[in-house]
C-alpha cells in the first residue's frame, strides 16, 4: 500500500465516523506514524509503507474514530511553539489560551515571580519562563496527576531553567506562600449545565475538574478575585482566561475587589479571552 492510498483510507473512516477535521487528523496522525512532514504527502505519495506502519496508522485511526483527541494518540500539543505532553489528567492548551500568555509578557519583567493557579499541563507558567529572563514561578493545582504532568514539561523543556519553576498540590491559594508580581489562571470555567453539550472528545475524555466552573461558571473566579490580594504585591498583575460571555462578569469581580485599568481583551476570532487588571498600590 501507498503513503497517499493509507491516507485516503484513515480520512475515509474519520470522515464516517464524524470527526470535524478527518482530513487534518488523517494526514497528522500518518506523519506521526512515519515520522514524515506534509510535503511526503504531496510530493512522495507514492511510496510505500510497510506493514508495522500500516497496523499502526489504522489503530490510531481506530482510536481517533472514537472520539478520542487526536493530542493523546499522539501524547503532545504544541503551544507557543513548545511541545507539551498532555494526557487524560490535563486540558490540551488551546491556540486562545496563548492570548493569555501574550498578555502576560508584557507585563513580565527581569527577576518576577508568577503564580499559575489551575496549572494543569503547566504550559502558561513554563512558556512564561522560557521567553523570559531570571524570573521564578509556583504552578498550582488540586490534581497530583496533572501536577505530574506539569513537572515532566518543565524538566524537558526548562533546561537550565528548572530550578526555577515549583509546583503545589493545592486547593487554591490554601498552600501557597508568599507573594507574587504576576497571578495567571485559566480556571475551570464551564457552567455545568453545558459540559453535557461538549463534543465527545473534551466531554469524555478530558479532566471535568478543570472543566467545570459550576452552576454559573464564575465559581473560581469569585474565589481567586477574592484572595488573590494577599498574594499579589502592590501594582502586581492579574490575569485570567475566560470563556467569550465571561467578559463583564469578571472585570466587575475585579473592579469590586479594588484593581484598577481592568480590561477585556479579545481572542484571533474577535472573542472576548482574557481580562487584565492590575492591583491597587494603597
Amino acid at each position: 500500500m501507498t503513503y497517499r492510498e493509507l491516507y485516503l483510507q484513515g480520512q475515509e473512516a474519520l470522515k464516517c465516523a464524524d470527526i470535524e477535521e478527518a482530513s487534518l487528523d488523517a494526514r497528522l496522525l500518518l506523519e506521526y506514524v512515519c515520522g514524515t512532514t506534509r510535503n511526503e504527502l504531496l510530493l512522495g505519495g507514492e511510496r510505500e509503507v510497510t506493514e508495522g506502519q500500516i497496523a499502526q496508522y489504522l489503530h490510531f485511526i481506530g482510536s481517533r474514530a472514537k472520539h478520542i483527541p487526536l493530542q493523546h494518540l499522539t501524547g503532545t500539543q504544541n503551544f507557543m511553539g513548545l511541545d507539551f505532553k498532555v494526557n487524560e489528567h490535563v486540558l490540551i492548551p488551546r491556540q486562545d489560551t496563548e492570548i493569555l500568555v501574550e498578555e502576560a509578557m508584557k507585563h513580565l519583567h527581569d527577576g518576577m515571580r508568577i503564580l499559575d493557579m489551575c496549572t494543569g499541563s503547566g504550559c502558561i507558567l513554563i512558556s512564561l519562563l522560557h521567553y523570559s529572563n531570571d524570573c521564578t514561578g509556583v504552578g498550582v493545582d488540586i490534581s497530583a496527576e496533572a501536577l505530574t504532568v506539569a513537572r515532566e514539561n518543565a524538566d524537558r523543556l526548562l533546561k537550565g531553567k528548572a530550578e526555577k519553576i515549583s509546583f503545589v498540590e493545592s486547593d487554591l491559594f490554601e498552600d501557597v506562600e508568599g507573594q507574587f508580581d504576576l497571578l495567571v489562571s485559566n480556571p475551570p470555567y464551564i457552567c455545568s449545565k453545558v459540559i453535557e453539550t461538549l463534543m465527545p472528545e473534551v466531554r469524555e475524555h478530558e479532566p471535568l475538574s478543570a472543566l467545570d466552573g459550576t452552576e454559573d461558571g464564575l465559581y473560581f473566579y469569585r474565589r481567586i478575585v477574592a484572595e488573590s490580594g494577599k498574594y499579589l504585591v502592590p501594582g502586581g498583575v492579574l490575569i485570567f482566561e475566560i470563556g467569550y460571555d465571561q467578559g463583564k462578569a469578571v472585570s466587575d469581580l475585579m473592579i469590586q475587589a479594588g484593581y484598577r485599568e481592568v480590561q477585556v481583551l479579545q481572542d484571533y476570532a474577535g472573542l472576548d479571552r482574557v481580562v487584565c487588571g492590575i492591583k491597587s498600590r494603597k
